[in-house]
């Protein structure tokens, strides 16, 4: 490894999983790793108030989103991932992914644009980051206060478990590792840390698959983006689809699982919003819609408005599409 990166490298760590609150639902999923080794910093408990609305105060485990897909994504693909890693990062998630070219590079990327904290695991030891074309995102990932995990020791430290996927050479006692098996043992480590997991594209025989299938079986959330289906790296995704997967269609679809409460106070707001108009008579009048009244007349009884001024001002909300005309009077919202 170069000097250029030494720096962020030096220092490998080794846990169990029950040792961090942000590893220990590792505990439950099948093949619990022995041994967790990482660069970084682990994601710390994130402090809110309890629901009591009191002075109380709760730490609870951030909320985790792994974000998988192909390697040789489509600009529909890299579209779709950056923006959900984007604004899963900027509201304070932590997006989970392998390294991988394609779409786990760019979930990785999304998150830290946002200024957000993301996690690698890595399919190799440690101390060997792959690709090696993504060693400055993974020091990027390590600046940014993120980590990068492995299951599979470095060689170095000699009488270390052996990991799935690796065996000990009979005679020299050297571990070896099948390297197409760790890839697909470490996608249930992705979906063991993660609350959803969000396929973006995948072929029909994909390790995105893989991680979806360790997600459905841990009893994770798993949404696939639809796409074009003669698109071959879409043909996983409409798949999952088909099997009962959710449909992933904008950020608000994950945002909406991970926080409800915050998400119930956003469509509150867009919903005053919407009976906010651009004048008092026009506020008057989306509000008594609001309410539920619809007549025209009833609308005019309840605002007392000049009728001239109620047709006047509800024929310019209609232009600005803010009510809908339903006939004989009767109107409604947008």
């Amino acid at each position: 490894m170069s000097t250029l990166f030494s720096h962020f490298f030096n220092k490998i760590n080794q846990i169990s999983p029950l040792e961090t609150i942000f590893t220990e639902v590792l505990s439950d999923i099948a093949l619990t790793p022995k041994m967790l080794y990482f660069y970084g910093k682990l994601p710390e408990n994130v402090v809110k108030k309890g629901l009591s609305g009191g002075k109380s105060m709760i730490s609870m485990r951030p909320k985790t989103v792994a974000i998988v897909g192909s390697r040789h994504n489509t600009r529909y693909g890299e579209d779709v991932a950056y923006r959900l890693a984007y604004e899963l990062g900027k509201r304070g998630a932590i997006v989970i992914s392998g390294l991988a070219y394609g779409i786990d590079s760019i979930a990785h990327r999304g998150c830290l644009d946002a200024g957000g904290i993301t996690v690698a695991v890595l399919g190799t030891r440690i101390d060997e980051i792959y690709p090696k074309k993504h060693l400055g995102l993974a020091r990027e990932i390590l600046e940014k206060n993120g980590a990068i995990i492995s299951e599979y020791a470095p060689l170095s430290i000699g009488n270390a478990l052996v990991g799935p996927a690796e065996y000990r050479d009979k005679e020299t006692g050297r571990r070896h590792i099948e390297q197409r098996a760790a890839f697909l043992y470490r996608n249930r480590i992705i979906a063991g840390l993660a609350d959803i997991v969000v396929v973006v594209e995948a072929a029909e025989k994909s390790g995105s698959l893989n991680t979806a299938t360790h997600a459905l079986e841990q009893g994770k959330d798993v949404f696939a983006v639809p796409g074009n289906i003669t698109a071959p790296y879409s043909q996983g995704c409409n798949k999952l689809l088909r099997q009962g997967a959710m449909v992933y269609t904008e950020p608000d679809d994950i945002l909406r699982e991970l926080f409800p409460e915050d998400f119930a106070k956003k469509v509150t707001r867009q919903r005053q919003m919407k009976l906010v108009g651009d004048t008092d008579v026009e506020t008057f009048i989306l509000q008594a819609l609001g309410k539920g009244i619809n007549s025209g007349e009833k609308i005019i009884e309840e605002t007392h408005l000049p009728p001239e001024v109620f047709n006047q001002t509800i024929t310019l909300l209609e232009l600005k599409s803010r009510v809908r005309a339903l006939g004989m009077n009767n109107w409604s919202l947008f």
